[in-house]
């Protein structure tokens, strides 16, 4: 990361996990190995991946609307619509409790972006649907964070 070395490591940290795919469970590690406090890291983590969730809940639904009125990219919408529908069956299936543990997830293709995404596209209040992703993104920082210092003290 020489790009980002002009700012400081918090910042670096804080910024990675803002990013859709990295997140916390990329940014988390990422500020262990640069010397970090594993829960300052963890808390600066869950703060910077919470940034984007107020924005995409009340902004997608009304962005995707309008991107199905263009044909390319209205498929590219189609296709996020129909994946997201797909990965996120529990979501629909289990309400909130759904959408808290599809963000608590830590794997790939799961966290506070895609658990937005599904939020909107299955009518869940804006509220509820909030700390729902708070909470699951709490619990995924705690695996990320706990399984990053188990493998640190094994090895």
């Amino acid at each position: 990361m020489d790009i980002l070395n002009f700012l400081s490591r918090e910042l670096q940290v804080f910024l990675l996990s803002i990013l859709p795919v990295i997140e916390l469970r990329g940014a988390i590690p990422y500020g262990i190995a640069r010397g970090m406090n594993p829960i300052h890291a963890a808390l600066l983590c869950i703060t910077g991946s919470m940034v984007p969730v107020p924005f995409l809940l009340f902004f997608l639904k009304p962005f995707f609307v309008r991107l199905r009125s263009y044909s390319i990219i209205g498929r590219f919408e189609k296709w996020l619509t129909e994946r997201t529908v797909r990965k996120a069956g529990n979501i629909k299936k289990y309400s909130l409790l759904g959408l808290i543990f599809f963000v608590a997830l830590p794997i790939p293709s799961t966290g506070v972006w895609t658990g937005s995404v599904a939020a909107a596209l299955f009518n869940l209040r804006i509220k509820y649907a909030f700390f729902a992703i708070l909470l699951g993104n709490i619990i995924a920082a705690f695996i990320v964070t706990m399984g990053h210092i188990i493998v640190l003290n094994v090895f």
